[in-house]
């Protein structure tokens, strides 16, 4: 029998200019089950807090009621028999979710048309562009959280250290001999990794100890570099644990940066048509390769020509088409450059490749030509129609050689693997490493004393940081030699949550990679160069490296928010809540013990002080409802101004948009002009301001559905941009109190 379709119903939001539309349809075949589809007619996201909404509090649905697909801004919601009132109810819950309002229906017509009358509301809900938004559904939140907590215990007894200057091939044998979903315990005690060796979590198991600080994982032969010891680089260039299938993995047939790469058929197919932003699928020649459940990579070139130099640092920049890939390649050149060959001819030896010669920087952290990606995970597979299980975070152009490539083989990821509870101490080339996993996390870990960067996420899908302290690099310099957290490799969709990160070179980086993922309620403070104390660095970042774009920055506090374009630009960033206070916290050197206070300008003013900055081609940048400085400190006594737009006046300010390091210090105009600045509050002129659109009442988040369980009894959002006025951001008084590694709750429950 064919479909049956109910009558469309429509809701109106009275004074917010919404519309949201639903269709039912059932199938004859599966008289059990129905199709409720959604859809919004303006620009906001279709929040999945709605339908839990719908499923709570409205009896009349189903309790199996659940998202099953989102495509642009339509979901499509699968559920027990209703009636087709349960149609128009669940799309009344929406209605109201979308205004953040109370109301009543009126009435469920024949016709299928709903009335909403709100009570109370002042203003509009405020909703990024569809072109700035995003479905954002991070890490394991898609699968109600961490999982391990009902875990079976593998080991009868934890794991005690041997005493023997090798711990790691017990720790190893053990879990290979556990079966995944189990966990592995180590006693409280310090397991030293021996000269090359180091934890292998190649399976869905935990590795979990007795608590931060009280197991301990160390390699002993590296150690800090100050200035009378060491020569900033590991004696030991081994990391303490690597989650996933092997040390170097990457998309099935890449070379990996030694030789280019040749398109493959076997492993990638190129689309057949444009795959567009929200949707939840692609189309390519041959689907037979790939399989529901796979984890697979969509990525295209960056289609670069020499263009004009709009930041005008030189007459000409390698760039894609409207900037949206800006490498840092220049024309006359510049001693700033990154080694890329241009002109490149695109052919199937190279995978359509047109820069880069398959060894230079065109791939040192993505496919050869192809920064711009994100890394998906496959719903189902329809003939030559690829669905996946969420949507396309921008869109792919089959003019620039728009392809999906797999992870199978030896390059197929370790799915649901974790480490909990320990320190880490003395990583060589880096400490954590996630090298091609999906939905795995570490939870409630100590990192320390690290070269490299202290947790990386390469080649991975929905993977978690949270509930962590990561701190004190053991070298805090730039190049990759001292960085707290790196997303790289297409990364995405990766939750970074609830932690506490100090004192290395870059607090966070996202190179190459990110897409879709979040960064939430952190506490991101103390990032400085080791033999340039008073620079202040890059605080709350989504960039080094050309292609990394839709980043949620959201309740974070950190002394600025800004993207660098050392090497290339970042894109469609979104800041949203968080707090910049354009100046670190005081703080000591772990190289040469020096006090370093910004805000007294010891050792020096090195600069630049700022609450939200965006360097040169950093376009389609997006700041909303953050309280930008602090009160009594960035003022204009103090010699703050509100916009730093003179070229090379990188003084105190607000807002530092289109900024460069390089001289002659030029401004790049479009990074402010492509950028949306509402609803922040701005201290230097003690008010809040609307720079872009109209007022209108700002969400609580744009990924929770409610108040985080870690927040306990404190106010949630936990910032006013209203008024200015700052709460307590759980993880920083974590710190404060002295107890960093003390969580006491998990980051995926909410209170309700």
């Amino acid at each position: 029998m064919s479909w049956r379709n109910w009558p469309a119903l429509r809701a109106k939001v009275a004074d917010a200019g919404h519309e949201i539309g639903c269709r039912c349809e059932w199938r004859a075949g599966d008289s059990r089950r129905e199709e409720l589809t959604l859809r919004y007619a303006y620009h906001g996201p279709l929040r999945k807090d709605a339908i839990s909404c719908a499923r709570s509090k409205l009896a009349i649905l189903s309790e199996s009621l659940r998202v099953t697909a989102m495509k642009g801004f339509e979901a499509v919601v699968r559920h027990g028999p209703i009636r087709s009132t349960g149609c128009a109810a669940t799309l009344f819950a929406v209605a109201l979710l979308s205004a953040g309002n109370a109301g009543t229906a009126r009435s469920a017509n024949a016709s299928g048309t709903v009335a909403v009358a709100l009570a109370g509301k002042s203003a509009a809900m405020y909703a990024l562009p569809a072109s700035r938004n995003y479905d954002w559904d991070p890490g394991l939140m898609s699968r109600g959280g961490v999982p391990s907590a009902g875990w079976r215990v593998c080991n009868s007894k934890p794991l005690a250290p041997a005493g023997d200057g090798d711990d790691s091939a017990a720790i190893n044998s053990l879990i290979n001999s556990c079966a995944p979903k189990t966990v592995v315990e180590l006693a409280a005690g310090t397991f030293s990794m021996g000269q090359g060796h180091y934890v292998a979590i190649t399976k869905g198991i935990v590795l979990r100890g007795a608590g931060a600080g009280k197991t301990i994982l160390v390699n002993p032969r590296n150690a800090f570099t100050t200035t009378s010891v060491g020569n900033g680089s590991a004696r030991d260039t081994t990391p303490i644990i690597i989650v996933g299938p092997g040390r170097w993995v990457n998309p099935d047939g890449d070379a990996r940066c030694n030789g280019a790469t040749a398109y493959q058929p076997a492993y990638m197919q190129l689309l057949s048509a444009n795959a567009r932003k929200g949707s939840s699928s692609v189309t390519v020649a041959d689907g037979s390769i790939f399989a529901a459940g796979q984890m697979v990579l969509v990525d295209e070139t960056s289609g670069a020509s020499w263009r004009p130099d709009v930041a005008g640092l030189s007459t000409s920049i390698w760039a894609g088409p409207k900037y949206a890939v800006e490498w840092q390649m220049h024309k006359p050149g510049l001693s700033i450059d990154d080694p890329i060959a241009t002109g490149v001819i695109p052919s199937a030896a190279n995978n359509f490749s047109g820069s880069g010669n398959g060894k230079d920087a065109a791939c040192w952290f993505s496919r050869q030509d192809r920064p711009q990606s994100e890394i998906k995970q496959i719903a189902k597979v329809k003939g030559k129609v690829i669905t996946f299980t969420s949507p396309l975070t921008m869109g792919y152009l089959t003019s620039q050689y728009a392809e999906l490539t797999t992870y199978t083989g030896s390059n197929t990821p370790v799915e649901e693997a974790g480490v909990e509870d320990l320190t880490v101490r003395g990583g060589g080339d880096g400490a954590v490493r996630f090298e091609d996993t999906m939905y795995s996390w570490a939870k409630n870990i100590e990192c320390t004393m690290w070269y490299g960067e202290c947790v990386s996420m390469e080649n991975s899908f929905r993977d978690e940081l949270v509930d962590s302290y990561i701190h004190d690099a053991a070298w805090a310099e730039p190049g990759g030699a001292g960085y707290a957290i790196s997303l790289a490799g297409g990364s995405s969709e990766i939750l970074i949550e609830n932690n506490v990160v100090l004192k290395a070179n870059k607090v966070i980086v996202s190179r190459s990679a990110g897409a879709g993922s979040v960064v939430a309620y952190n506490y991101m403070d103390d990032g400085y160069i080791a033999t340039d104390e008073g620079w202040i660095e890059i605080g709350l970042n989504a960039s080094h490296m050309v292609g990394s774009h839709m980043v949620l920055f959201e309740g974070n506090q950190s002394f600025n928010m800004d993207s660098d374009d050392t090497h290339g630009n970042s894109t469609y960033i979104v800041y949203f809540r968080n707090y910049a206070t354009t100046v670190r916290s005081a703080f000591r050197s772990d190289q040469t013990g020096d006090t370093i206070d910004d805000v007294r300008n010891i050792p020096r003013s090195g600069g630049p002080k700022r609450a939200a900055g965006a360097m040169r081609y950093s376009y389609w940048m997006t700041y909303v409802g953050n309280v930008l400085g602090q009160p009594g400190l960035t003022t204009a006594a103090n010699g703050y101004v509100d916009s730093a737009t003179r070229p090379g006046n990188w003084g105190p300010a607000i807002w530092l948009l289109g900024w460069n390091d390089v001289r002659p210090y030029t401004v790049d105009p479009e990074v402010a002009a492509t950028a949306i600045r509402d609803g922040n509050w701005d201290s230097y002129l003690g008010k809040q301001t609307w720079l872009t659109d109209a007022r209108a009442q700002l969400p609580n988040s744009m990924y929770l559905s409610c108040k985080p369980a870690f927040f306990g009894s404190d106010k949630w959002p936990w910032l006013d941009p209203d008024t200015g006025t700052i709460y307590a951001l759980p993880a920083k008084q974590r710190f404060d109190a002295g107890t960093p590694n003390t969580v006491p709750a998990s980051g995926e429950a909410c209170i309700r």
